[in-house]
């Protein structure tokens, strides 16, 4: 394992259970790359090509996705950079990882149904479904800490997702009469697959304290999502974590006590995105260049 970052002992025997040496490269090699400028181009407020036009006036270099049309990955420009934009400060466009991006599209949503965002905070994904549905979907987007709850709304209003009602509450003791046709939780975690080597204090922040917290907490979630959703219908369960202890695991679990089913993961270029092998041969996860 590559010894030019400092990972907790615990996460190393992790690493070394569930995957093999050549995977493991890989993974810390993302760990030590710097990450790109990415963002999504919000039709709410713009269209795709007034926002290209625009990177090419201003002589922004641009990469496309096959898998969104409305993703783009920056060249050589900082955040900081495109946030100086009048685009970006009219909420046209959004910063937002290209990962972060993949659950709303999986999710698929459908204008003219009862949406769930279960951990919404700060709205990347609240608002990217908002889009996706053109404002015509009812979404619920939940919070339960107050300061996050006021970036949400912020972003909300900002976006331009009109459709989107915040209930400042904790999912997981959201009363069983409610009933949505489509659930996104996006649920906490301990964030092992955005840890950076630049990072000094990792093993400061990333404990295993952290882990079994969150592992608790990803277990309740998804077991109030599922009593939330109505029968038949389909919900996504995601997470920035490379630990099957957080993912197939908790998913697995919930499987075993409700009636319930994986699905296949389908969508248009997704064949040309990394993937790291998992248990659940239906379960997709993202591996970040």
């Amino acid at each position: 394992m590559n010894q030019n970052i400092n990972l907790p002992e615990f996460f190393k025997n992790q690493l070394n259970q569930q995957y093999d040496e050549q995977i493991i490269e890989k993974i810390i090699k993302g760990y030590c790359q710097k990450r790109k400028t990415t963002l999504r181009i919000n039709t709410l407020k713009a269209s795709i090509d007034t926002i290209l036009t625009q990177f090419e006036q201003l002589g922004i270099a641009y990469e496309r996705v096959l898998w969104s049309n409305e993703a783009v990955i920056l060249k050589e420009v900082q955040e900081k950079q495109i946030q100086t934009l009048e685009m970006y400060e009219k909420g046209e466009i959004y910063l937002q990882s290209l990962s972060s991006m993949l659950p709303p599209i999986i999710l698929n949503p459908k204008p003219s149904t009862d949406i769930l965002d279960m951990t919404a905070a700060p709205g990347g994904k609240t608002t990217q479904i908002a889009a996706l549905t053109q404002n015509k979907a009812h979404i619920t987007a939940c919070e339960r800490n107050v300061i996050r709850a006021k970036r949400l709304k912020y972003n909300i209003e900002k976006q331009g997702a009109s459709s989107v009602y915040v209930m400042l509450a904790d999912s997981t003791k959201m009363d069983d009469c409610f009933a949505f046709d489509t659930i996104l939780l996006d649920a906490p975690c301990s964030g092992s697959g955005t840890l950076s080597s630049q990072d000094s204090h990792i093993s400061e922040k990333f404990t295993i304290e952290l882990l079994e917290k969150c592992q608790k907490w990803q277990l309740s979630l998804l077991q109030k999502a599922m009593n939330l959703l109505k029968p038949g219908q389909e919900m996504v369960y995601s997470t920035c974590s490379i630990l099957a202890c957080e993912n197939e695991e908790i998913v697995e679990r919930v499987l075993h006590q409700t009636k319930s089913e994986i699905v296949p993961i389908e969508f248009s270029g997704m064949e040309t995105l990394p993937t790291l092998p998992v248990k659940l041969k239906r379960y997709f996860v993202h591996l970040s260049k």
